[in-house]
């Protein structure tokens, strides 16, 4: 039960520090437009071959315009449109759709397909690719994807580095999903160049500025407080990275979807809260939380900045083209 409301005189204060920057990226408010234009352009319904981002809130309003989301193509009609996710897609699913003569819009997201482009090149250059990455992830799936099966190995954590079966004489390259933690890849990486110091790595690396920044907000945030809140779904692999750096910081922190999951004991000894949204959060859940926590505090917030983001991707040339 919710604890009742209180004047404002009697509350508690909580010191509300809010990360910045926080929730959607640019590669996220592409794929959003990318199907809402598909919407607008094709009319409904619009296909979308998996949850086009991570986050419950952002697909139940797209359904609720005509999207209907399927996890395989066979479900999807032959006349009808269809929109890949964000997070990539085997080459495998483009060439059914080529082959079914779908209309289909991809919404990979830029970074992603940088990574792709990576991949093809190191193959063509003979190199056995270790990615770095989580499994099961529809990113992970995407690019491993993109080469030739047993091409590419999945190395998930420090400990698989040792049971890789390469030599230092063999030619390795390694790439990374796009939303991994900073610090665990750069150990990855450092026992990867310890074991095969001739491995070779992209120019600049694949972990997004996007999951960059906001891991490098929550550690400016989670020091400070006794509890960060990370508003994402428990599928989204750059929220639950969040998670994991204010935990490593020694702070308490917890992935929420929306604000009715908070308890009012969640509060109990807590003088400052860190807040922050996962990549595929929309900033209107934040602003639900801090109404939420107003029910039982005060509320003084605060934005604590780590970066400035002004990143943006263009649509696909068939959505802003007159036919």
């Amino acid at each position: 039960m919710n604890a009742p409301l209180q004047p404002a005189s009697l509350k508690p204060t909580l010191t509300l520090l809010i990360a910045a920057p926080r929730g959607f990226c640019a590669g996220v408010d592409r794929a959003i437009e990318i199907v809402e234009r598909a919407l607008e352009k094709y009319g409904a319904p619009v296909y979308v071959r998996h949850e086009i981002v991570h986050n419950r809130y952002v697909v139940e309003g797209l359904k609720a315009k005509g999207a209907i989301f399927v996890e395989e193509l066979d479900e999807v009609p032959d006349d009808m449109p269809v929109v890949f996710s964000a997070h990539g897609v085997p080459k495998a699913v483009p060439a059914e759709a080529e082959r079914r003569k779908l209309l289909y819009v991809d919404a990979t997201c830029p970074l992603v397909s940088k990574v792709h482009r990576q991949a093809e090149r190191q193959i063509e250059k003979n190199r056995h690719i270790l990615f770095i990455g989580h499994s099961g992830h529809p990113e992970v799936i995407g690019t491993m994807g993109q080469v030739p099966e047993g091409r590419m190995t999945l190395v998930e954590a420090v400990e698989d580095v040792a049971g890789l079966p390469f030599t230092a004489q063999d030619e390795l390259s390694y790439l990374t999903q796009t939303t991994l933690s900073v610090d665990d890849t750069a150990q990855i990486i450092a026992a990867l160049e310890a074991r095969f110091p001739h491995i070779q790595g992209p120019k600049a690396e694949d972990i997004c500025y996007a999951t960059s920044n906001r891991q490098a907000a929550v550690k400016q945030i989670a020091p400070a407080s006794d509890l960060v809140l990370v508003i994402g779904s428990p599928a989204s692999s750059n929220s639950l990275r969040l998670v994991e750096v204010a935990e490593r910081l020694g702070t308490n922190a917890r992935l929420i979807q929306r604000a009715d999951e908070i308890e009012p004991e969640w509060l109990d000894g807590v003088g400052t809260l860190g807040l922050t949204a996962g990549a595929s959060a929309p900033e209107i859940l934040v602003r639900e939380v801090v109404d939420r926590l107003s029910q039982w505090r005060d509320v003084h917030e605060q934005t604590i900045a780590a970066a400035e983001e002004k990143m943006v991707f263009k649509l696909p040339r068939q959505l802003t083209e007159s036919d």
